[in-house]
């Protein structure tokens, strides 16, 4: 990947992020943290309001060749499925992009499912998820993406 390329990349997750960070009915602040798993890096998040949140990640994919791997997700968060308001399921919908790929960059379609604990008393949240992912650049390709992580937030 040339670092025009990077540069371009890292300035777009930053900008989406900045963008959702600084949403007016934001009520749970801004959190930075890791992402461990397919793929490894940084996760950021911020609230949009009680129940939803713009999230993104800068990270390194791993398997088969190394790749920079940039996503952006939409989530809705629910504590039905969990009965606890300190542990919610949350889904969405978001795009990533995988450079350095072998057969080329990579564009494709997330779909998000995970569930995050917010621990008490603190400013750390810990999540876990699985996200189907459908490239359709170059080519039609289906992965599965799995990770666990933790976020610090700030207010």
């Amino acid at each position: 990947m040339t670092p025009s390329r990077f540069a371009s990349i890292f300035f777009l997750a930053v900008l989406l992020t900045v963008a959702a960070v600084e949403a007016p009915a934001q009520n749970k602040g801004f959190g930075l943290g890791i992402i461990l798993g397919e793929p490894t890096g940084f996760s950021v998040k911020g609230w949009i309001d009680s129940r939803s949140a713009i999230d993104a990640g800068l990270a390194w994919s791993f398997l088969h060749e190394t790749t920079f791997h940039v996503h952006v997700d939409y989530l809705l968060h629910t504590g039905e499925l969990t009965k606890r308001s300190d542990m919610p399921v949350y889904y969405g919908i978001g795009g990533r992009i995988k450079a350095g790929s072998a057969g080329g960059d990579r564009i494709g379609i997330r779909i998000v499912g995970g569930m995050v604990y917010f621990v008490p008393g603190s400013p750390i949240d810990i999540f876990g998820e699985i996200v189907p992912i459908l490239d359709f650049s170059p080519s039609t390709d289906l992965q599965v993406n799995a990770g666990i992580g933790a976020r610090y937030y700030f207010n």
